[in-house]
């Protein structure tokens, strides 16, 4: 497998990080996933815009990653993936020097990696729905950046997994955040409900495609605090939305139905319209 390491394309077992990388050393990094069907990136310009963006934040001396686009297409072609579903993932670190807590100088690079490897999707949970359980969220306050210090993102997910369950949802004081890796959406009253993308979550590429389609068809959205008790009890339906998860609808939280306990209407909706758009999407080039 060929990937990209600090400007060059080289094969994966040739890759060599220092242990002086502040990536290793503190998760003093930020990474990305974009999907690629067919060989097309959906949306890689606002997973992009979305890396720079945790790059100033995290006051990275670089922050436009415009060359990741040629990386990525580059990568798929020289790999064979251009055909069927992929993911291209990418991280960026503030580099590597003597470790301390402070910013090293600023004439340190930044590392560069990023690979890519092919998906496949697991239709039969998208058409019957999942089962996830419910955990705390005890992550740090900025969510919004996606930094890769993802310690309690794994925890959660590996209790779903011991669980044999989908996913962990999170939820902190009492109100719903997102999943150990991706955002939740649910239903009442036919409008499709978001928590408010602020610090506390990130948001997902996926999850504003699904919201703009919503507005774009005529499907009411809202933003604001959901509660646990409204997704276990009084949501109609509840799905969830990533990268990789595209649309899937769930049907079980801690072991009890949710929203009738099966797939309903409007997240079937929202699976037609959101592969209408990838098909669209990768017409376009």
């Amino acid at each position: 497998m060929l990937c990209y390491w600090n400007g060059q394309y080289v094969p994966r077992e040739a890759v060599s990080i220092s242990p002086d990388d502040r990536g290793f050393l503190f998760a003093d990094g930020l990474y990305d996933v974009v999907r690629a069907y067919d060989g097309h990136l959906f949306r890689l310009a606002d997973h992009l815009e979305r890396l720079a963006r945790g790059a100033r934040a995290l006051a990275f001396r670089r922050t436009d990653f415009a060359e990741l686009a040629e990386v990525a297409s580059t990568l798929l072609l020289r790999n064979d993936l251009l055909n069927g579903d992929a993911t291209f993932y990418v991280q960026v670190t503030r580099g590597a020097a003597p470790r301390s807590h402070a910013f090293p100088s600023a004439e340190t690079p930044l590392t560069v990696y990023a690979t890519v490897k092919p998906f496949t999707p697991l239709p039969a949970k998208a058409e019957n729905g999942v089962a996830v359980i419910s955990v705390p969220d005890m992550r740090w306050r900025l969510c919004s950046i996606k930094t890769t210090a993802l310690t309690w993102n794994v925890m959660a997910n590996q209790r779903a997994k011991e669980a044999g369950v989908e996913e962990a949802m999170f939820f902190r004081d009492g109100k719903l955040t997102e999943g150990s890796h991706t955002n939740v959406l649910i239903v009442r009253d036919g409008a499709v409900v978001s928590p408010v993308a602020d610090e506390s979550i990130l948001d997902g590429i996926t999850r504003r495609a699904v919201l703009e389609l919503c507005r774009a068809e005529g499907i009411a959205v809202v933003e604001r605090d959901v509660s646990q008790e409204e997704v276990a009890e009084q949501a109609d339906e509840v799905m969830l939305v990533g990268t990789t998860t595209e649309v899937m609808p769930v049907i079980a939280l801690d072991g009890r139905p949710v929203g009738g306990g099966a797939p309903g209407p409007v997240t079937r909706r929202l699976q037609q319209l959101f592969r209408g758009e990838v098909a669209r999407a990768s017409q376009e080039g």
